[in-house]
């Protein structure tokens, strides 16, 4: 006798199904046609087999001879019945259903996965000072390697085996030194004028007014053009390197070149390292004149003096090994503020926002390490006597 029956509101041959009990065993009965148009509004109640879980037989037989055409809807239907047998500890037979329906429903599972709630892991304060260490030491290990990988590529480079193609460098070159010079000449000018203005207005206290030309030339020379140098390339170019690469990362373009064998450390990386390292002593050379220059303005306003003897001040006060120092250390900064760079767009994630995030942090952390790295070097020089 029928225990439990729907039908769906459509025209001939409308779909529906039928649970029936019969000597102990029980049949669900399926007829009609089921597809998305004319299966809307029929479900199966997951409490359908509430009343006779108490049957002998606990398996649940398909009748499909009423069954006509049938799609996908057909098998979320037989799904629900599925789960509806799992939770009254029934077994669906599904050796009547056609082979297509039979493989279909043999992909979804007899109850949906369970959802484990998340738990909280909290970390002790020891096990995140051991994490960040173990990070800390990983990177140091990797910039390591990634700076050797650049230096054979340099080697190599020399040699005339190396896998970077000259066009790129000399590419780089022209992005990391004549486009610069525009803005490389106006802060350091405007550093040099401040440090005449702001010397003469303190010497001309103690009637040393003369002395502004040791002031420019020394500090241009020592520090303030190396330092303001590094920080505009961090900022333009060490954030175009980071950003360049993570872009590439997005595009997977890096990943094509890992799997056709190609380095990307001397195809990718030492171009823009090696453009940056010969660049950047000259920027520096030329920052430091045009500096000179700025505070040499400021003083003819200020000063009477003649300009042949401004310069002669200067070059007479300012010694030779201002220079070396101070070119010495524009190689270092180059170097560090291209491997970061590098470095940052290479661990860059996959997404549009991360190239963002990658130049950001590349100019951060080039800024912050040129600063840290000018410090070790008075340090330096205070020890051997520069």
């Amino acid at each position: 006798m029928p225990v439990t029956e729907m039908r769906a509101a459509t025209s001939s041959p409308a779909p529906s199904w039928a649970l029936q009990e019969s000597k102990g065993r029980l049949c669900l009965a399926l007829k009609g046609t089921w597809n998305i148009q004319t299966q809307n509004g029929i479900n199966f109640p997951q409490d359908s087999f509430a009343s006779v879980a108490s049957i002998a037989d606990k398996t649940v037989t398909v009748d499909v001879t009423g069954l006509q055409n049938w799609d996908v809807s057909l098998i979320a239907f037989l799904w629900d019945v599925k789960k509806a047998a799992c939770q009254a500890s029934l077994t669906l037979d599904e050796q009547t259903l056609p082979d297509s329906a039979q493989r279909l429903l043999a992909l979804l599972p007899d109850k949906p996965a369970e959802v484990t709630p998340h738990q909280e892991h909290h970390e002790g304060f020891l096990s995140r000072v051991g994490g960040k260490c173990l990070n800390n030491l990983n990177e140091i290990g990797t910039m390591a390697t990634l700076t050797m990988d650049v230096f054979r590529g340099a080697m190599q480079a020399f040699r005339g085996k190396s896998a970077m193609r000259l066009k790129d460098l000399l590419v780089d070159v022209w992005n990391a030194g004549p486009s610069a010079l525009l803005i490389v000449s106006i802060v350091n000018f405007l550093v040099g004028a401040i440090l005449a203005f702001v010397g003469l207005i303190e010497l001309r206290k103690f009637a040393a007014e003369i002395y502004v030309t040791n002031l420019v030339g020394i500090a241009s020379a020592r520090e303030i053009s190396a330092i303001m140098t590094a920080i505009i390339m961090a900022g333009r170019t060490g954030g175009a390197y980071a950003a360049r690469i993570s872009t590439m990362l997005g595009n997977e373009e890096i990943d094509a070149l890992q799997v056709t064998g190609i380095p990307v450390s001397g195809y990718i990386l030492l171009p823009s390292i090696l453009s940056l390292v010969i660049m950047m002593p000259l920027l520096y050379l030329y920052g430091t004149m045009v500096s000179i220059f700025g505070g040499f303005v400021v003083a003819m306003g200020m000063m009477d003096i003649s300009p042949i003897g401004y310069w002669l001040a200067t070059f007479d006060g300012v010694e030779i090994s201002q220079f070396v120092f101070g070119f010495i250390k524009s190689l270092f900064f180059a170097a560090f503020i291209a491997l970061a760079a590098c470095r940052v767009g290479l661990k860059a994630g996959r997404s549009a926002a991360d190239v963002g995030i990658a130049a950001t942090r590349a100019v951060v952390i080039g800024i912050v390490g040129i600063i840290a790295l000018d410090a070790v070097f008075a340090v330096i020089a205070n020890a051997v006597g520069i």
